[in-house]
């Protein structure tokens, strides 16, 4: 049995300061203040020293540590999200691969998950292969824009089909909904998201029922439907804010590039403290740094100068969502490990709780990372 001592448990909506946690297995057996909790004889003691004591961050949406693709190279990226507090991630796989290629990395990550280094991927993010070809780095690029084409895909949903927790796509493309049939017909509890995409309210709400219940990168490469030349229309933005039952994710950069901070609060207040979800969206693509972006070292561009994802870990982001919107620890590690875990079906993890996972992460006051736990072993 481990026990931590001297830490300030970070629970869903509040604090317990000065406070014990006890974990065996892998799981939290127990927790409580130190002064009505003593520490069982025998237990191995780590001393977290006032620490904030938080569940493992769930990175449900990252392709890279900002250097390396997961595809590629992923002992190196799970090791560089691991000391960031990063214990449960999904590599995106992009739509810039054809069949072929889906096929090729969707294997060799279910083999590198049987690798100790890679202990923290806990499954696939789908992004695409069906978005809208208008929206996204490199997009042109992009082998899908033709029509949605059974033969092209099925092999992708074969190989991905028990790995794949989220299925990203733009629910106006053509025939998508054959495309939802089969994931679903493979693996009922998929979830779908919204992604690259303008599709109006109704085409979104259409596929609700399905399990379409994420905003892929809110507010990041969606499309802006205008009725009238003067007038605002409504599009993939509003859908994601209006409807509850959609959690929006959002990548929080250090100067509010990808969303803007005003935005940040508003989508804040709108959805509510248990409808985002922190994404770092980590992507390796080394264009130039375009005119206006000069000392920009959180984000990544693509060689026509477009945003290329991100360099963040979730980490980096919780710090700055605290700065951009006034969040705090509490609110941070819920749009981090809870809501994410929740959203795509981790019930094991994402807080502090008897029989949860002890994936825990260690962090100071401006959620500098000091150590990691993987269940329930010191890993960084």
């Amino acid at each position: 049995m481990l026990a931590i001592k001297n830490a300030v448990l970070v629970m869903r909506d509040h604090f317990i300061p000065d406070a014990v946690l006890l974990t065996e297995g892998g799981k939290i057996v127990d927790f409580g203040e130190m002064r009505e909790f003593p520490i069982p004889e025998g237990c191995e003691v780590i001393d977290a020293e006032g620490l904030y004591v938080g569940p493992g961050f769930v990175d449900i949406h990252t392709h890279s540590d900002g250097r390396v693709f997961l595809q590629d190279e992923p002992e190196v990226a799970c090791l560089h999200h691991l000391k960031h507090g990063t214990t449960t991630l999904l590599p995106a796989l992009y739509f810039n691969m054809n069949t072929e290629m889906y096929v090729e990395k969707i294997n060799f990550l279910r083999e590198a998950m049987k690798k100790d280094a890679c202990a923290n991927i806990g499954g696939l993010y789908m992004e695409g292969p069906y978005l809208n070809p208008k929206f996204g780095c490199e997009r042109e690029s992009n082998p899908w824009r033709d029509g949605v084409n059974r033969e092209k895909y099925a092999p992708i949903i074969d190989a991905a089909w028990d790995l794949a927790r989220v299925w990203a796509l733009a629910p106006e493309r053509e025939n998508i909904l054959q495309f939802v049939l089969d994931v679903k017909a493979k693996n009922p509890g998929a979830v779908f998201t919204v992604a690259h995409s303008e599709a109006s309210p109704q085409q979104i709400e259409a596929l609700m029922p399905y399990g379409l219940k994420i905003g892929t990168h809110h507010t990041n490469a969606t499309g802006d439907r205008v009725k009238y030349p003067e007038c605002r229309g409504v599009c993939v933005d509003e859908a994601v804010n209006y409807n509850r039952e959609i959690y929006a994710e959002l990548i929080c950069d250090s100067r509010g590039i990808h969303v803007d901070p005003y935005m940040l609060r508003l989508v804040r207040r709108i959805k509510g403290d248990d409808r985002i979800i922190l994404i770092s969206d980590a992507y390796a693509c080394d264009g130039p740094i375009p005119p206006g972006y000069d000392g920009v070292d959180d984000i990544n561009f693509d060689h026509a100068g477009e945003i290329a994802g991100s360099k963040l870990t979730l980490d980096i982001a919780c710090r700055n969502m605290i700065k951009h919107t006034g969040a705090s620890i509490v609110d941070v590690f819920k749009f981090a490990s809870y809501n994410p875990a929740m959203a795509v079906g981790f019930c094991d993890r994402g807080e502090i709780a008897v029989g949860k996972r002890a994936d825990l992460t260690f962090v100071d006051y401006k959620m500098g990372v000091h150590k990691v736990l993987l269940g329930g072993e010191v890993k960084a």
